[in-house]
């Protein structure tokens, strides 16, 4: 059985409680955010957390843990589940009990729940996976916040048409990030990613220093129309790692096949991420 922390104390999963009267329950007020390990070292522990305090902050949350606290807990959290190979890792503060029921107050709980890292099909990195796009757009985009109404809906609906990720598309007809991911496209030797108006990804911040040298890199905004100009696509997450698109929507990617520089950057990520478990140093 699973470990979690919550609120000061290790806990049995089935044992784990939150007030139906926190608002995070009441008002999807809260915020989280989300690692896993390699070689049981939690990935850029200290840049998820201080995300963590970023999404706080936009949206106004007090936290009453300090980074260093709370990646102190995290590892604590890790050596409480030593039957894990690989774990996930979730780590969720709330917006606490509030007298009038949406006003915050200051009293947040932190939760951090460890889990058996989630072994994602095979195919989607050697075949390549298909995604959808949506017009939707995220509330404070830069918050990883328990808000996640758009991306339930949105999830359903790839999932409707055969399709793994969905993608926001805004007003302006610019395409965004994923539900749960960033995106990146290749034209020719140039890689073009979303530089704002999204989460930036951690994965997707590791991904922009180990390609920096490979390849020329333009941060800005892609129209929704020139997806069919790209020669590759790709999207990466902390739980998905960098994914190969050979579909969006009924658009087929080039020539329907993971592109040669996508797989680069998966070699490259890869020997990166096994560098970084076999240094079993406390990150």
């Amino acid at each position: 059985m699973d470990i979690y922390y919550i609120d000061g104390q290790f806990i049995e999963e089935d044992k784990a409680t939150l007030s139906a009267k926190d608002i995070t329950v009441l008002r999807g007020f809260g915020v989280f955010d989300f690692l896993i390990t390699y070689n049981k070292r939690p990935f850029y522990l200290e840049a998820h957390v201080a995300r963590l305090e970023n999404s706080a902050k936009k949206i106004g949350l007090t936290l009453r843990h300090t980074n260093a606290e709370i990646c102190d807990i995290v590892h604590r959290a890790i050596g409480k589940n030593p039957h894990h190979d690989e774990s996930n890792i979730r780590i969720v503060y709330t917006g606490g009990i509030s007298p009038d029921g949406v006003t915050p107050r200051g009293n947040g709980k932190l939760m951090v729940m460890v889990t058996p890292k989630y072994v994602l099909p095979e195919w989607w990195y050697t075949d390549g996976a298909a995604v959808i796009t949506v017009e939707m757009e995220r509330f404070i985009p830069e918050s990883k916040s328990t808000n996640y109404l758009s991306a339930v809906f949105a999830q359903q609906e790839a999932h409707k048409k055969g399709a793994i990720e969905a993608i926001y598309v805004d007003r302006e007809n610019r395409v965004l990030e994923g539900t749960t991911t960033n995106l990146f496209a290749f034209k020719g030797n140039t890689v073009i990613t979303p530089p704002d108006a999204m989460l930036p990804g951690i994965t997707r911040s590791v991904v922009l220093e180990l390609i920096k040298e490979k390849f020329t890199l333009e941060m800005r905004h892609i129209d929704m129309a020139e997806l069919k100009e790209m020669d590759e696509i790709f999207i990466t997450a902390s739980n998905k790692e960098i994914v190969p698109v050979i579909k969006i929507n009924d658009m087929v990617v080039a020539d329907g096949k993971p592109g040669k520089k996508t797989r680069q950057v998966m070699a490259l990520f890869r020997d990166y991420t096994t560098a970084y478990g076999q240094q079993r140093k406390a990150s």
